[in-house]
């Protein structure tokens, strides 16, 4: 995630904060500060981090639960509107959609309980007044911001925890795709409802409204892509024309191959047109600089890179593309030689493709690759 600082690994997730999550901390201690003084600064900001520790706990709830079903989760982002966790993949069946998607919310639930319990509150006082009132106790106030993760995390704006409970249970009724633009269509309602009452009451409410409407069209239109393609193999959607570099290229033979091609990836074959690595134009670029024009590729090119065989499922490679985070995929045939690519690029040309025609039906095609230096 860019912008954001690693600062822990827990069960095999790393923990990040967000840059935006430090200002906002600077903000609220900066505003407390002026309304109470250094004892209402220091009070805000602990306050704060408490309530975003509730937030990691709830986010490890979904990843706990998705782990069960055998999903990792490489990573989760604390932000100022709250925790993203990124699985790996959303669980295939509904009912374990279901269960990882209730799992937060039961975190907070636990917490809220256990702070009335052990501070003897009554759960109306906690929840109505707590959370507003700067007089009471920062555990009090902790409670009632439980309750209230709760209920909002509750309510069903895909991809909000409601929205993914609504979609489960819509999907044991009906197709997934169709339960997934069904959710995400009440989810860009919710998100003008946010924005109106943003602009009436709390100006938060309108940046929490941007982001449900762009994630619940983003999560839509991902679910169509992917059903557009299935069952079609990957050499159905890679880049088949690609220009090459040999392993005894240099930085120069690079940049000429640069200067007359598109291309922004470069891939680096040995004699028999097997990978050997990939060198990207940022990359090139950056050599350019640090050498000469005369340094082998092999010495700049990146290595170990992702790559899939092109008759396997296409949906899979878009998996392993987005999982391994990789400028490209490096499509291979049965004997192990370069014949495509495919690059985030290239899956967000096939995406708006499938956006302006949702009849669109992507077809297989031959391949080829050219050979360069």
């Amino acid at each position: 995630m860019p912008w954001s600082i690693p600062v822990a690994r827990i069960a095999g997730t790393e923990i990040r904060i967000h840059v935006t999550f430090l200002l906002f901390l600077i903000w609220i201690g900066a505003a407390q500060w002026q309304a109470g003084g250094r004892s209402a600064a220091i009070d805000g900001v602990v306050f704060i981090v408490l309530i975003f520790a509730c937030v990691l706990a709830h986010e490890f709830g979904h990843i706990l639960a998705a782990k069960r079903y055998g999903i990792k989760t490489p990573e989760v982002t604390l932000w100022p509107i709250g925790g993203v966790a990124s699985l790996e993949r959303i669980p295939d069946k509904p009912r374990e959609e279901l269960v990882v998607a209730v799992a937060g919310p039961l975190v907070n639930v636990a917490i809220a309980a256990a702070i009335i319990l052990v501070l003897g509150l009554r759960v109306d006082t906690a929840a109505a007044t707590a959370l507003e009132n700067p007089h009471a106790g920062i555990m009090m106030r902790l409670a009632a911001a439980n309750i209230f993760l709760v209920v909002f995390n509750m309510i069903p704006a895909f991809p909000m925890d409601g929205g993914r409970v609504l979609r489960a249970v819509l999907a044991m009724r009906m197709n997934y795709a169709d339960a997934t633009r069904a959710a995400a269509r009440i989810g860009q309602g919710a998100a003008f409802l946010f924005a109106l009452l943003g602009l009436f009451s709390n100006p938060m409410l309108i940046i929490i409204a941007l982001f449900i409407y762009l994630a619940a069209s983003a999560e839509a239109q991902d679910v169509s892509f992917r059903g557009a393609t299935q069952g079609l193999p990957v050499h159905a959607g890679m880049i088949s024309s690609v220009e090459t570099l040999q392993t005894s290229s240099t930085l120069d033979d690079a940049v000429d191959l640069m200067l007359r091609t598109s291309q922004r990836e470069f891939p680096v074959v040995d004699g028999g047109g097997h990978p050997r690595g990939l060198l990207t134009r940022d990359g090139l670029i950056v050599a350019l600089r640090q050498g000469g024009p005369m340094t082998p590729v092999l010495d700049v090119m990146a290595r170990d890179l992702p790559t899939v065989q092109e008759w396997q499922p296409f949906e899979a490679a878009i998996t392993l593309l987005n999982k391994a985070k990789a400028p490209a995929l490096l499509v291979l045939n049965r004997d192990e030689q370069l014949v495509g690519l495919l690059t985030p690029e290239n899956l967000g040309e096939m995406m708006m493709v499938r956006s302006a025609r949702p009849d669109w039906r992507f077809r297989t095609r031959k391949s080829y690759v050219q050979g360069g230096f």
